[in-house]
């Protein structure tokens, strides 16, 4: 580690220099790694995958346990340094990096241990989706996780958390057992339904504003290791016809079965003929996760619909439909979008998509919506922060383009106009792990709704001075 001063950023705003003994003291502590700009690894430690909103740490440190988190964070107190947390890096709104602060980079915490008797596993916060994944499916087990694998299995979690087994298992912590949990006092706790029972509530959704969680105990269900899916597209003339078979499918699907609804153009990809690239095409993104001997019946609404452009729905392993979307999200593109939950899929909502789908200027965006609903409705609001119980589609409005597009300003100004048109359908609620940074207080208090004061008051009596505001912040407006 290069040790010579560094200029950093305060918590509280201003400068702070550390020094070289300082920073061997910080060293001293710790097991793990410390890194500044131009060491080996660092560019790695630093990488996030919204180019848009990407910022550069001063110091980035590697613990690889609890008692290094508490070393680092007692550490970063005592200097007044403001500090963030980094998983996989996958937060649209960059909270991952604190310009100029210390980060903690958790990615070498990365283990997973599956106790397939008990269905359980301890996922350590540097994993992403594909590390969960491949070690429970060799047990033919799963939990909710995300659909792209490359997603850091951390914020996902405190977020919420939704995939393609919603529908069957709820969000994903509604699954979520127990965790080991660093808070800012430094003291190292053990989270769930009985112990420190209220932390545990306000983490289920909450986001990182109440500590640095050290490890995940997620409950397992069988799922795979085969199941039945991948994607299916046709012409984009036809997008009212596939919209009114969507509207139909998921008010009558099982539960085992999850569909997306996108609509984009067709990338210039090896398993899109090439008349088509570049056109706009109606998409399903598919997860059938139950009996195989059933999936002929549980795909018929899609099949009855004919002729597609593209046609990739097979019987493959779940780690594999897992990552199927991943190279529609790149690392160091820009990403903006805006998204809402609904209860319904009316006609004007329906016709605004299509709408928006045909008018969208931006090459590689895409207008659609999430399948959810099922498990996730059956629990109280109230049953973890994370609410929106109500919440049976996700819909969006999200754009994609290189770093140096030169129409980068005027795209997105179409996905806030295409968000006003969009937002009269809404619950109310939304996703807090889609909201973009300039998206304020009160984005993040319709999240939560009824459950937002509740949150905020264990969001005091845990972090009561804000060590923890790198995120999707809960702070009542009195004393932020």
């Amino acid at each position: 580690m290069n040790t010579s001063t560094i200029d950093m950023a305060g918590l509280e705003g201003g400068r702070v220099n550390l020094t070289s003994e300082q920073l061997e003291d910080l060293e001293s502590r710790i097991e793990g790694s410390i890194l500044q700009a131009g060491d080996a690894g660092w560019d790695e430690a630093v990488l996030v995958w919204n180019g848009m909103v990407a910022t550069t740490p001063a110091l980035v440190v590697q613990p690889t346990t609890a008692g290094d988190v508490a070393a680092a964070l007692g550490f970063a107190q005592e200097h007044g340094l403001l500090l963030s947390i980094k998983g996989g890096g996958h937060n649209i709104a960059g909270t991952s990096i604190a310009d100029r602060g210390l980060t903690l980079d958790m990615s070498r915490m990365r283990d997973v241990t599956v106790d397939p008797a008990a269905r359980f596993a301890q996922v350590g916060p540097g994993c992403l989706l594909q590390d969960v994944d491949r070690a429970t499916q060799e047990h033919g087990l799963a939990t909710v996780l995300g659909f792209i694998s490359e997603v850091g299995v951390a914020g996902l979690t405190l977020g919420g958390g939704l995939g393609y087994l919603a529908r069957r298992f709820g969000w994903t912590v509604d699954n979520l057992e127990e965790v080991e949990i660093v808070t800012a006092d430094g003291h190292i706790r053990t989270a769930n339904r009985d112990e420190n029972a209220d932390l545990f509530w306000a983490l289920r959704g909450g986001g990182g504003n109440f500590g640095v969680v050290t490890r995940f105990t997620f409950r397992l269900h069988e799922v795979g290791p085969t199941v039945y899916g991948g994607l299916i597209a046709w012409p984009f003339d036809r997008a009212d016809e596939i919209l009114r078979a969507y509207r139909t499918l998921t008010s009558e699907a099982p539960r085992e079965l999850s569909v997306w609804l996108i609509f984009f153009r067709a990338p210039p990809a090896p398993f899109v003929p090439e008349e088509w690239h570049g056109r706009r095409i109606c998409t399903m993104a598919v997860c059938y996760s139950g009996d195989l001997d059933s999936v002929d019946e549980a795909l018929a609404p899609i099949r009855a619909l004919g002729d597609p452009v593209i046609d990739l729905l097979a019987e493959q392993p779940y780690v594999q439909l897992q990552s199927y979307l991943d190279e529609t999200e790149p690392k160091g593109h820009h990403y903006y979008w805006k998204t809402e939950f609904a209860a319904e899929l009316t006609d004007d909502l329906l016709s605004t998509v299509r709408d928006l789908a045909a008018e969208c200027p931006i090459p590689e965006a895409q207008v659609g919506f999430l399948h959810l609903g099922g498990a996730l409705n059956e629990r109280a609001g109230d049953d973890g922060a994370v609410g929106n119980r109500d919440a049976r589609f996700a819909y969006a409005a999200n754009g994609v383009w290189e770093p140096d597009e030169p129409d980068a300003d005027a795209f997105r100004q179409w996905i806030r106009e295409a968000w006003e048109r969009l937002r009269p359908f809404s619950t109310g609620g939304n996703y807090i792990n889609f909201q973009t940074a300039d998206e304020g207080d009160e984005r993040i208090r319709a999240t939560y709704g009824a459950n937002f004061d509740r949150l905020a008051a264990v969001k005091q009596a845990y972090d009561p001075d804000n060590v923890f505001r790198s995120n999707r912040n809960i702070r009542p407006r009195a004393t932020r």
